[in-house]
């Protein structure tokens, strides 16, 4: 009998990201290496995201990928791990960064809340920050430019959060925003339920934007950083598409409807890149 996988694929794919997940702008033969990765975070975030898997049923199933991932059990039960086994023997890649995922889709699968920006960015180290290494990694990219790739991924999180607060507690009872936070302000959770933002909630939603402002200005220098043009200009992208999000969040009401990303902000953010080829040449 056949083993039956622990997957649980939620229908989301590359194109729902806010960002782009190994695009043409990436070298054609590391694209698949980014997709495999791309496979097995979206598989495990799904897992810890599912409304329905029991805490004890997530945790087992997110242990079964890290052991296919690691060789120890039949690669039938989690296939986006084993695909990613098979890309990080072709390349060299540490497991090191799909691992650290994992730390943070456990913590999604108990963790309801976060109590200051302290906690949040140590969730956000496991969650997000490998993303970036590992990409870095995979182009052979040197230690000097995590420091800003790490900054743009916890940006890119937090943003995420922000965009999706409301339905993370309607969903999952789960709030990223710090309690430290919330409490500085005279903010309460439940106020995610309200359908629109409080003048309490809005200071806090724009606290945590003032802290995206600074991580993104740590992000700019990434793509100066990276030796592969394609890498710059791909990074440059990212960096102008996190920072035109930050500016809808800060205009809309993540409460009333998703803030989202526009064709027109794609547009900027691609112009906004243009200057790496300058800087490359």
């Amino acid at each position: 009998m056949s083993a039956t996988s622990v997957e649980t694929w939620s229908g989301k794919n590359r194109g729902d990201e806010n960002f782009p997940v190994g695009s043409i702008l990436i070298r054609p033969r590391l694209r698949r290496h980014i997709h495999a990765f791309y496979a097995f975070a979206r598989n495990a975030d799904d897992i810890a995201d599912s409304p329905t898997l029991p805490e004890a049923d997530k945790i087992a199933r997110l242990d079964t990928m890290e052991a296919v991932l690691l060789g120890q059990a039949d690669p039938a039960l989690a296939p986006s791990a084993a695909a990613l086994r098979a890309s990080l023997a072709e390349t060299g890649v540490t497991d090191r960064h799909a691992r650290d995922l994992l730390i943070a889709f456990r913590r999604d699968a108990s963790k309801r809340r976060y109590a200051s920006w302290e906690e949040l960015h140590d969730y956000c180290r496991y969650s997000a920050m490998p993303v970036g290494r590992h990409v870095l990694d995979l182009h052979g990219e040197g230690r000097n430019t995590w420091g800003a790739s790490d900054a743009l991924c916890v940006s890119l999180q937090v943003l995420n959060h922000l965009q999706d607060c409301a339905r993370d507690l309607a969903a999952l009872d789960r709030c990223y925003l710090p309690q430290s936070l919330l409490e500085s302000y005279g903010a309460r959770v439940e106020d995610l339920r309200a359908g629109r933002t409080s003048p309490q909630m809005r200071a806090v939603l724009d606290a945590l934007l003032a802290m995206c402002v600074s991580l993104n200005r740590h992000a700019d220098a990434l793509p100066l950083r990276t030796r592969s043009w394609r890498l710059k200009l791909e990074t440059g992208m990212i960096v102008g598409l996190a920072k035109r999000l930050r500016r809808r969040l800060k205009r809309g009401d993540p409460l009333r409807r998703r803030v989202k990303l526009r064709p027109t902000d794609v547009l900027i953010a691609a112009v906004f890149t243009l200057r790496y080829i300058r800087i490359h040449r």
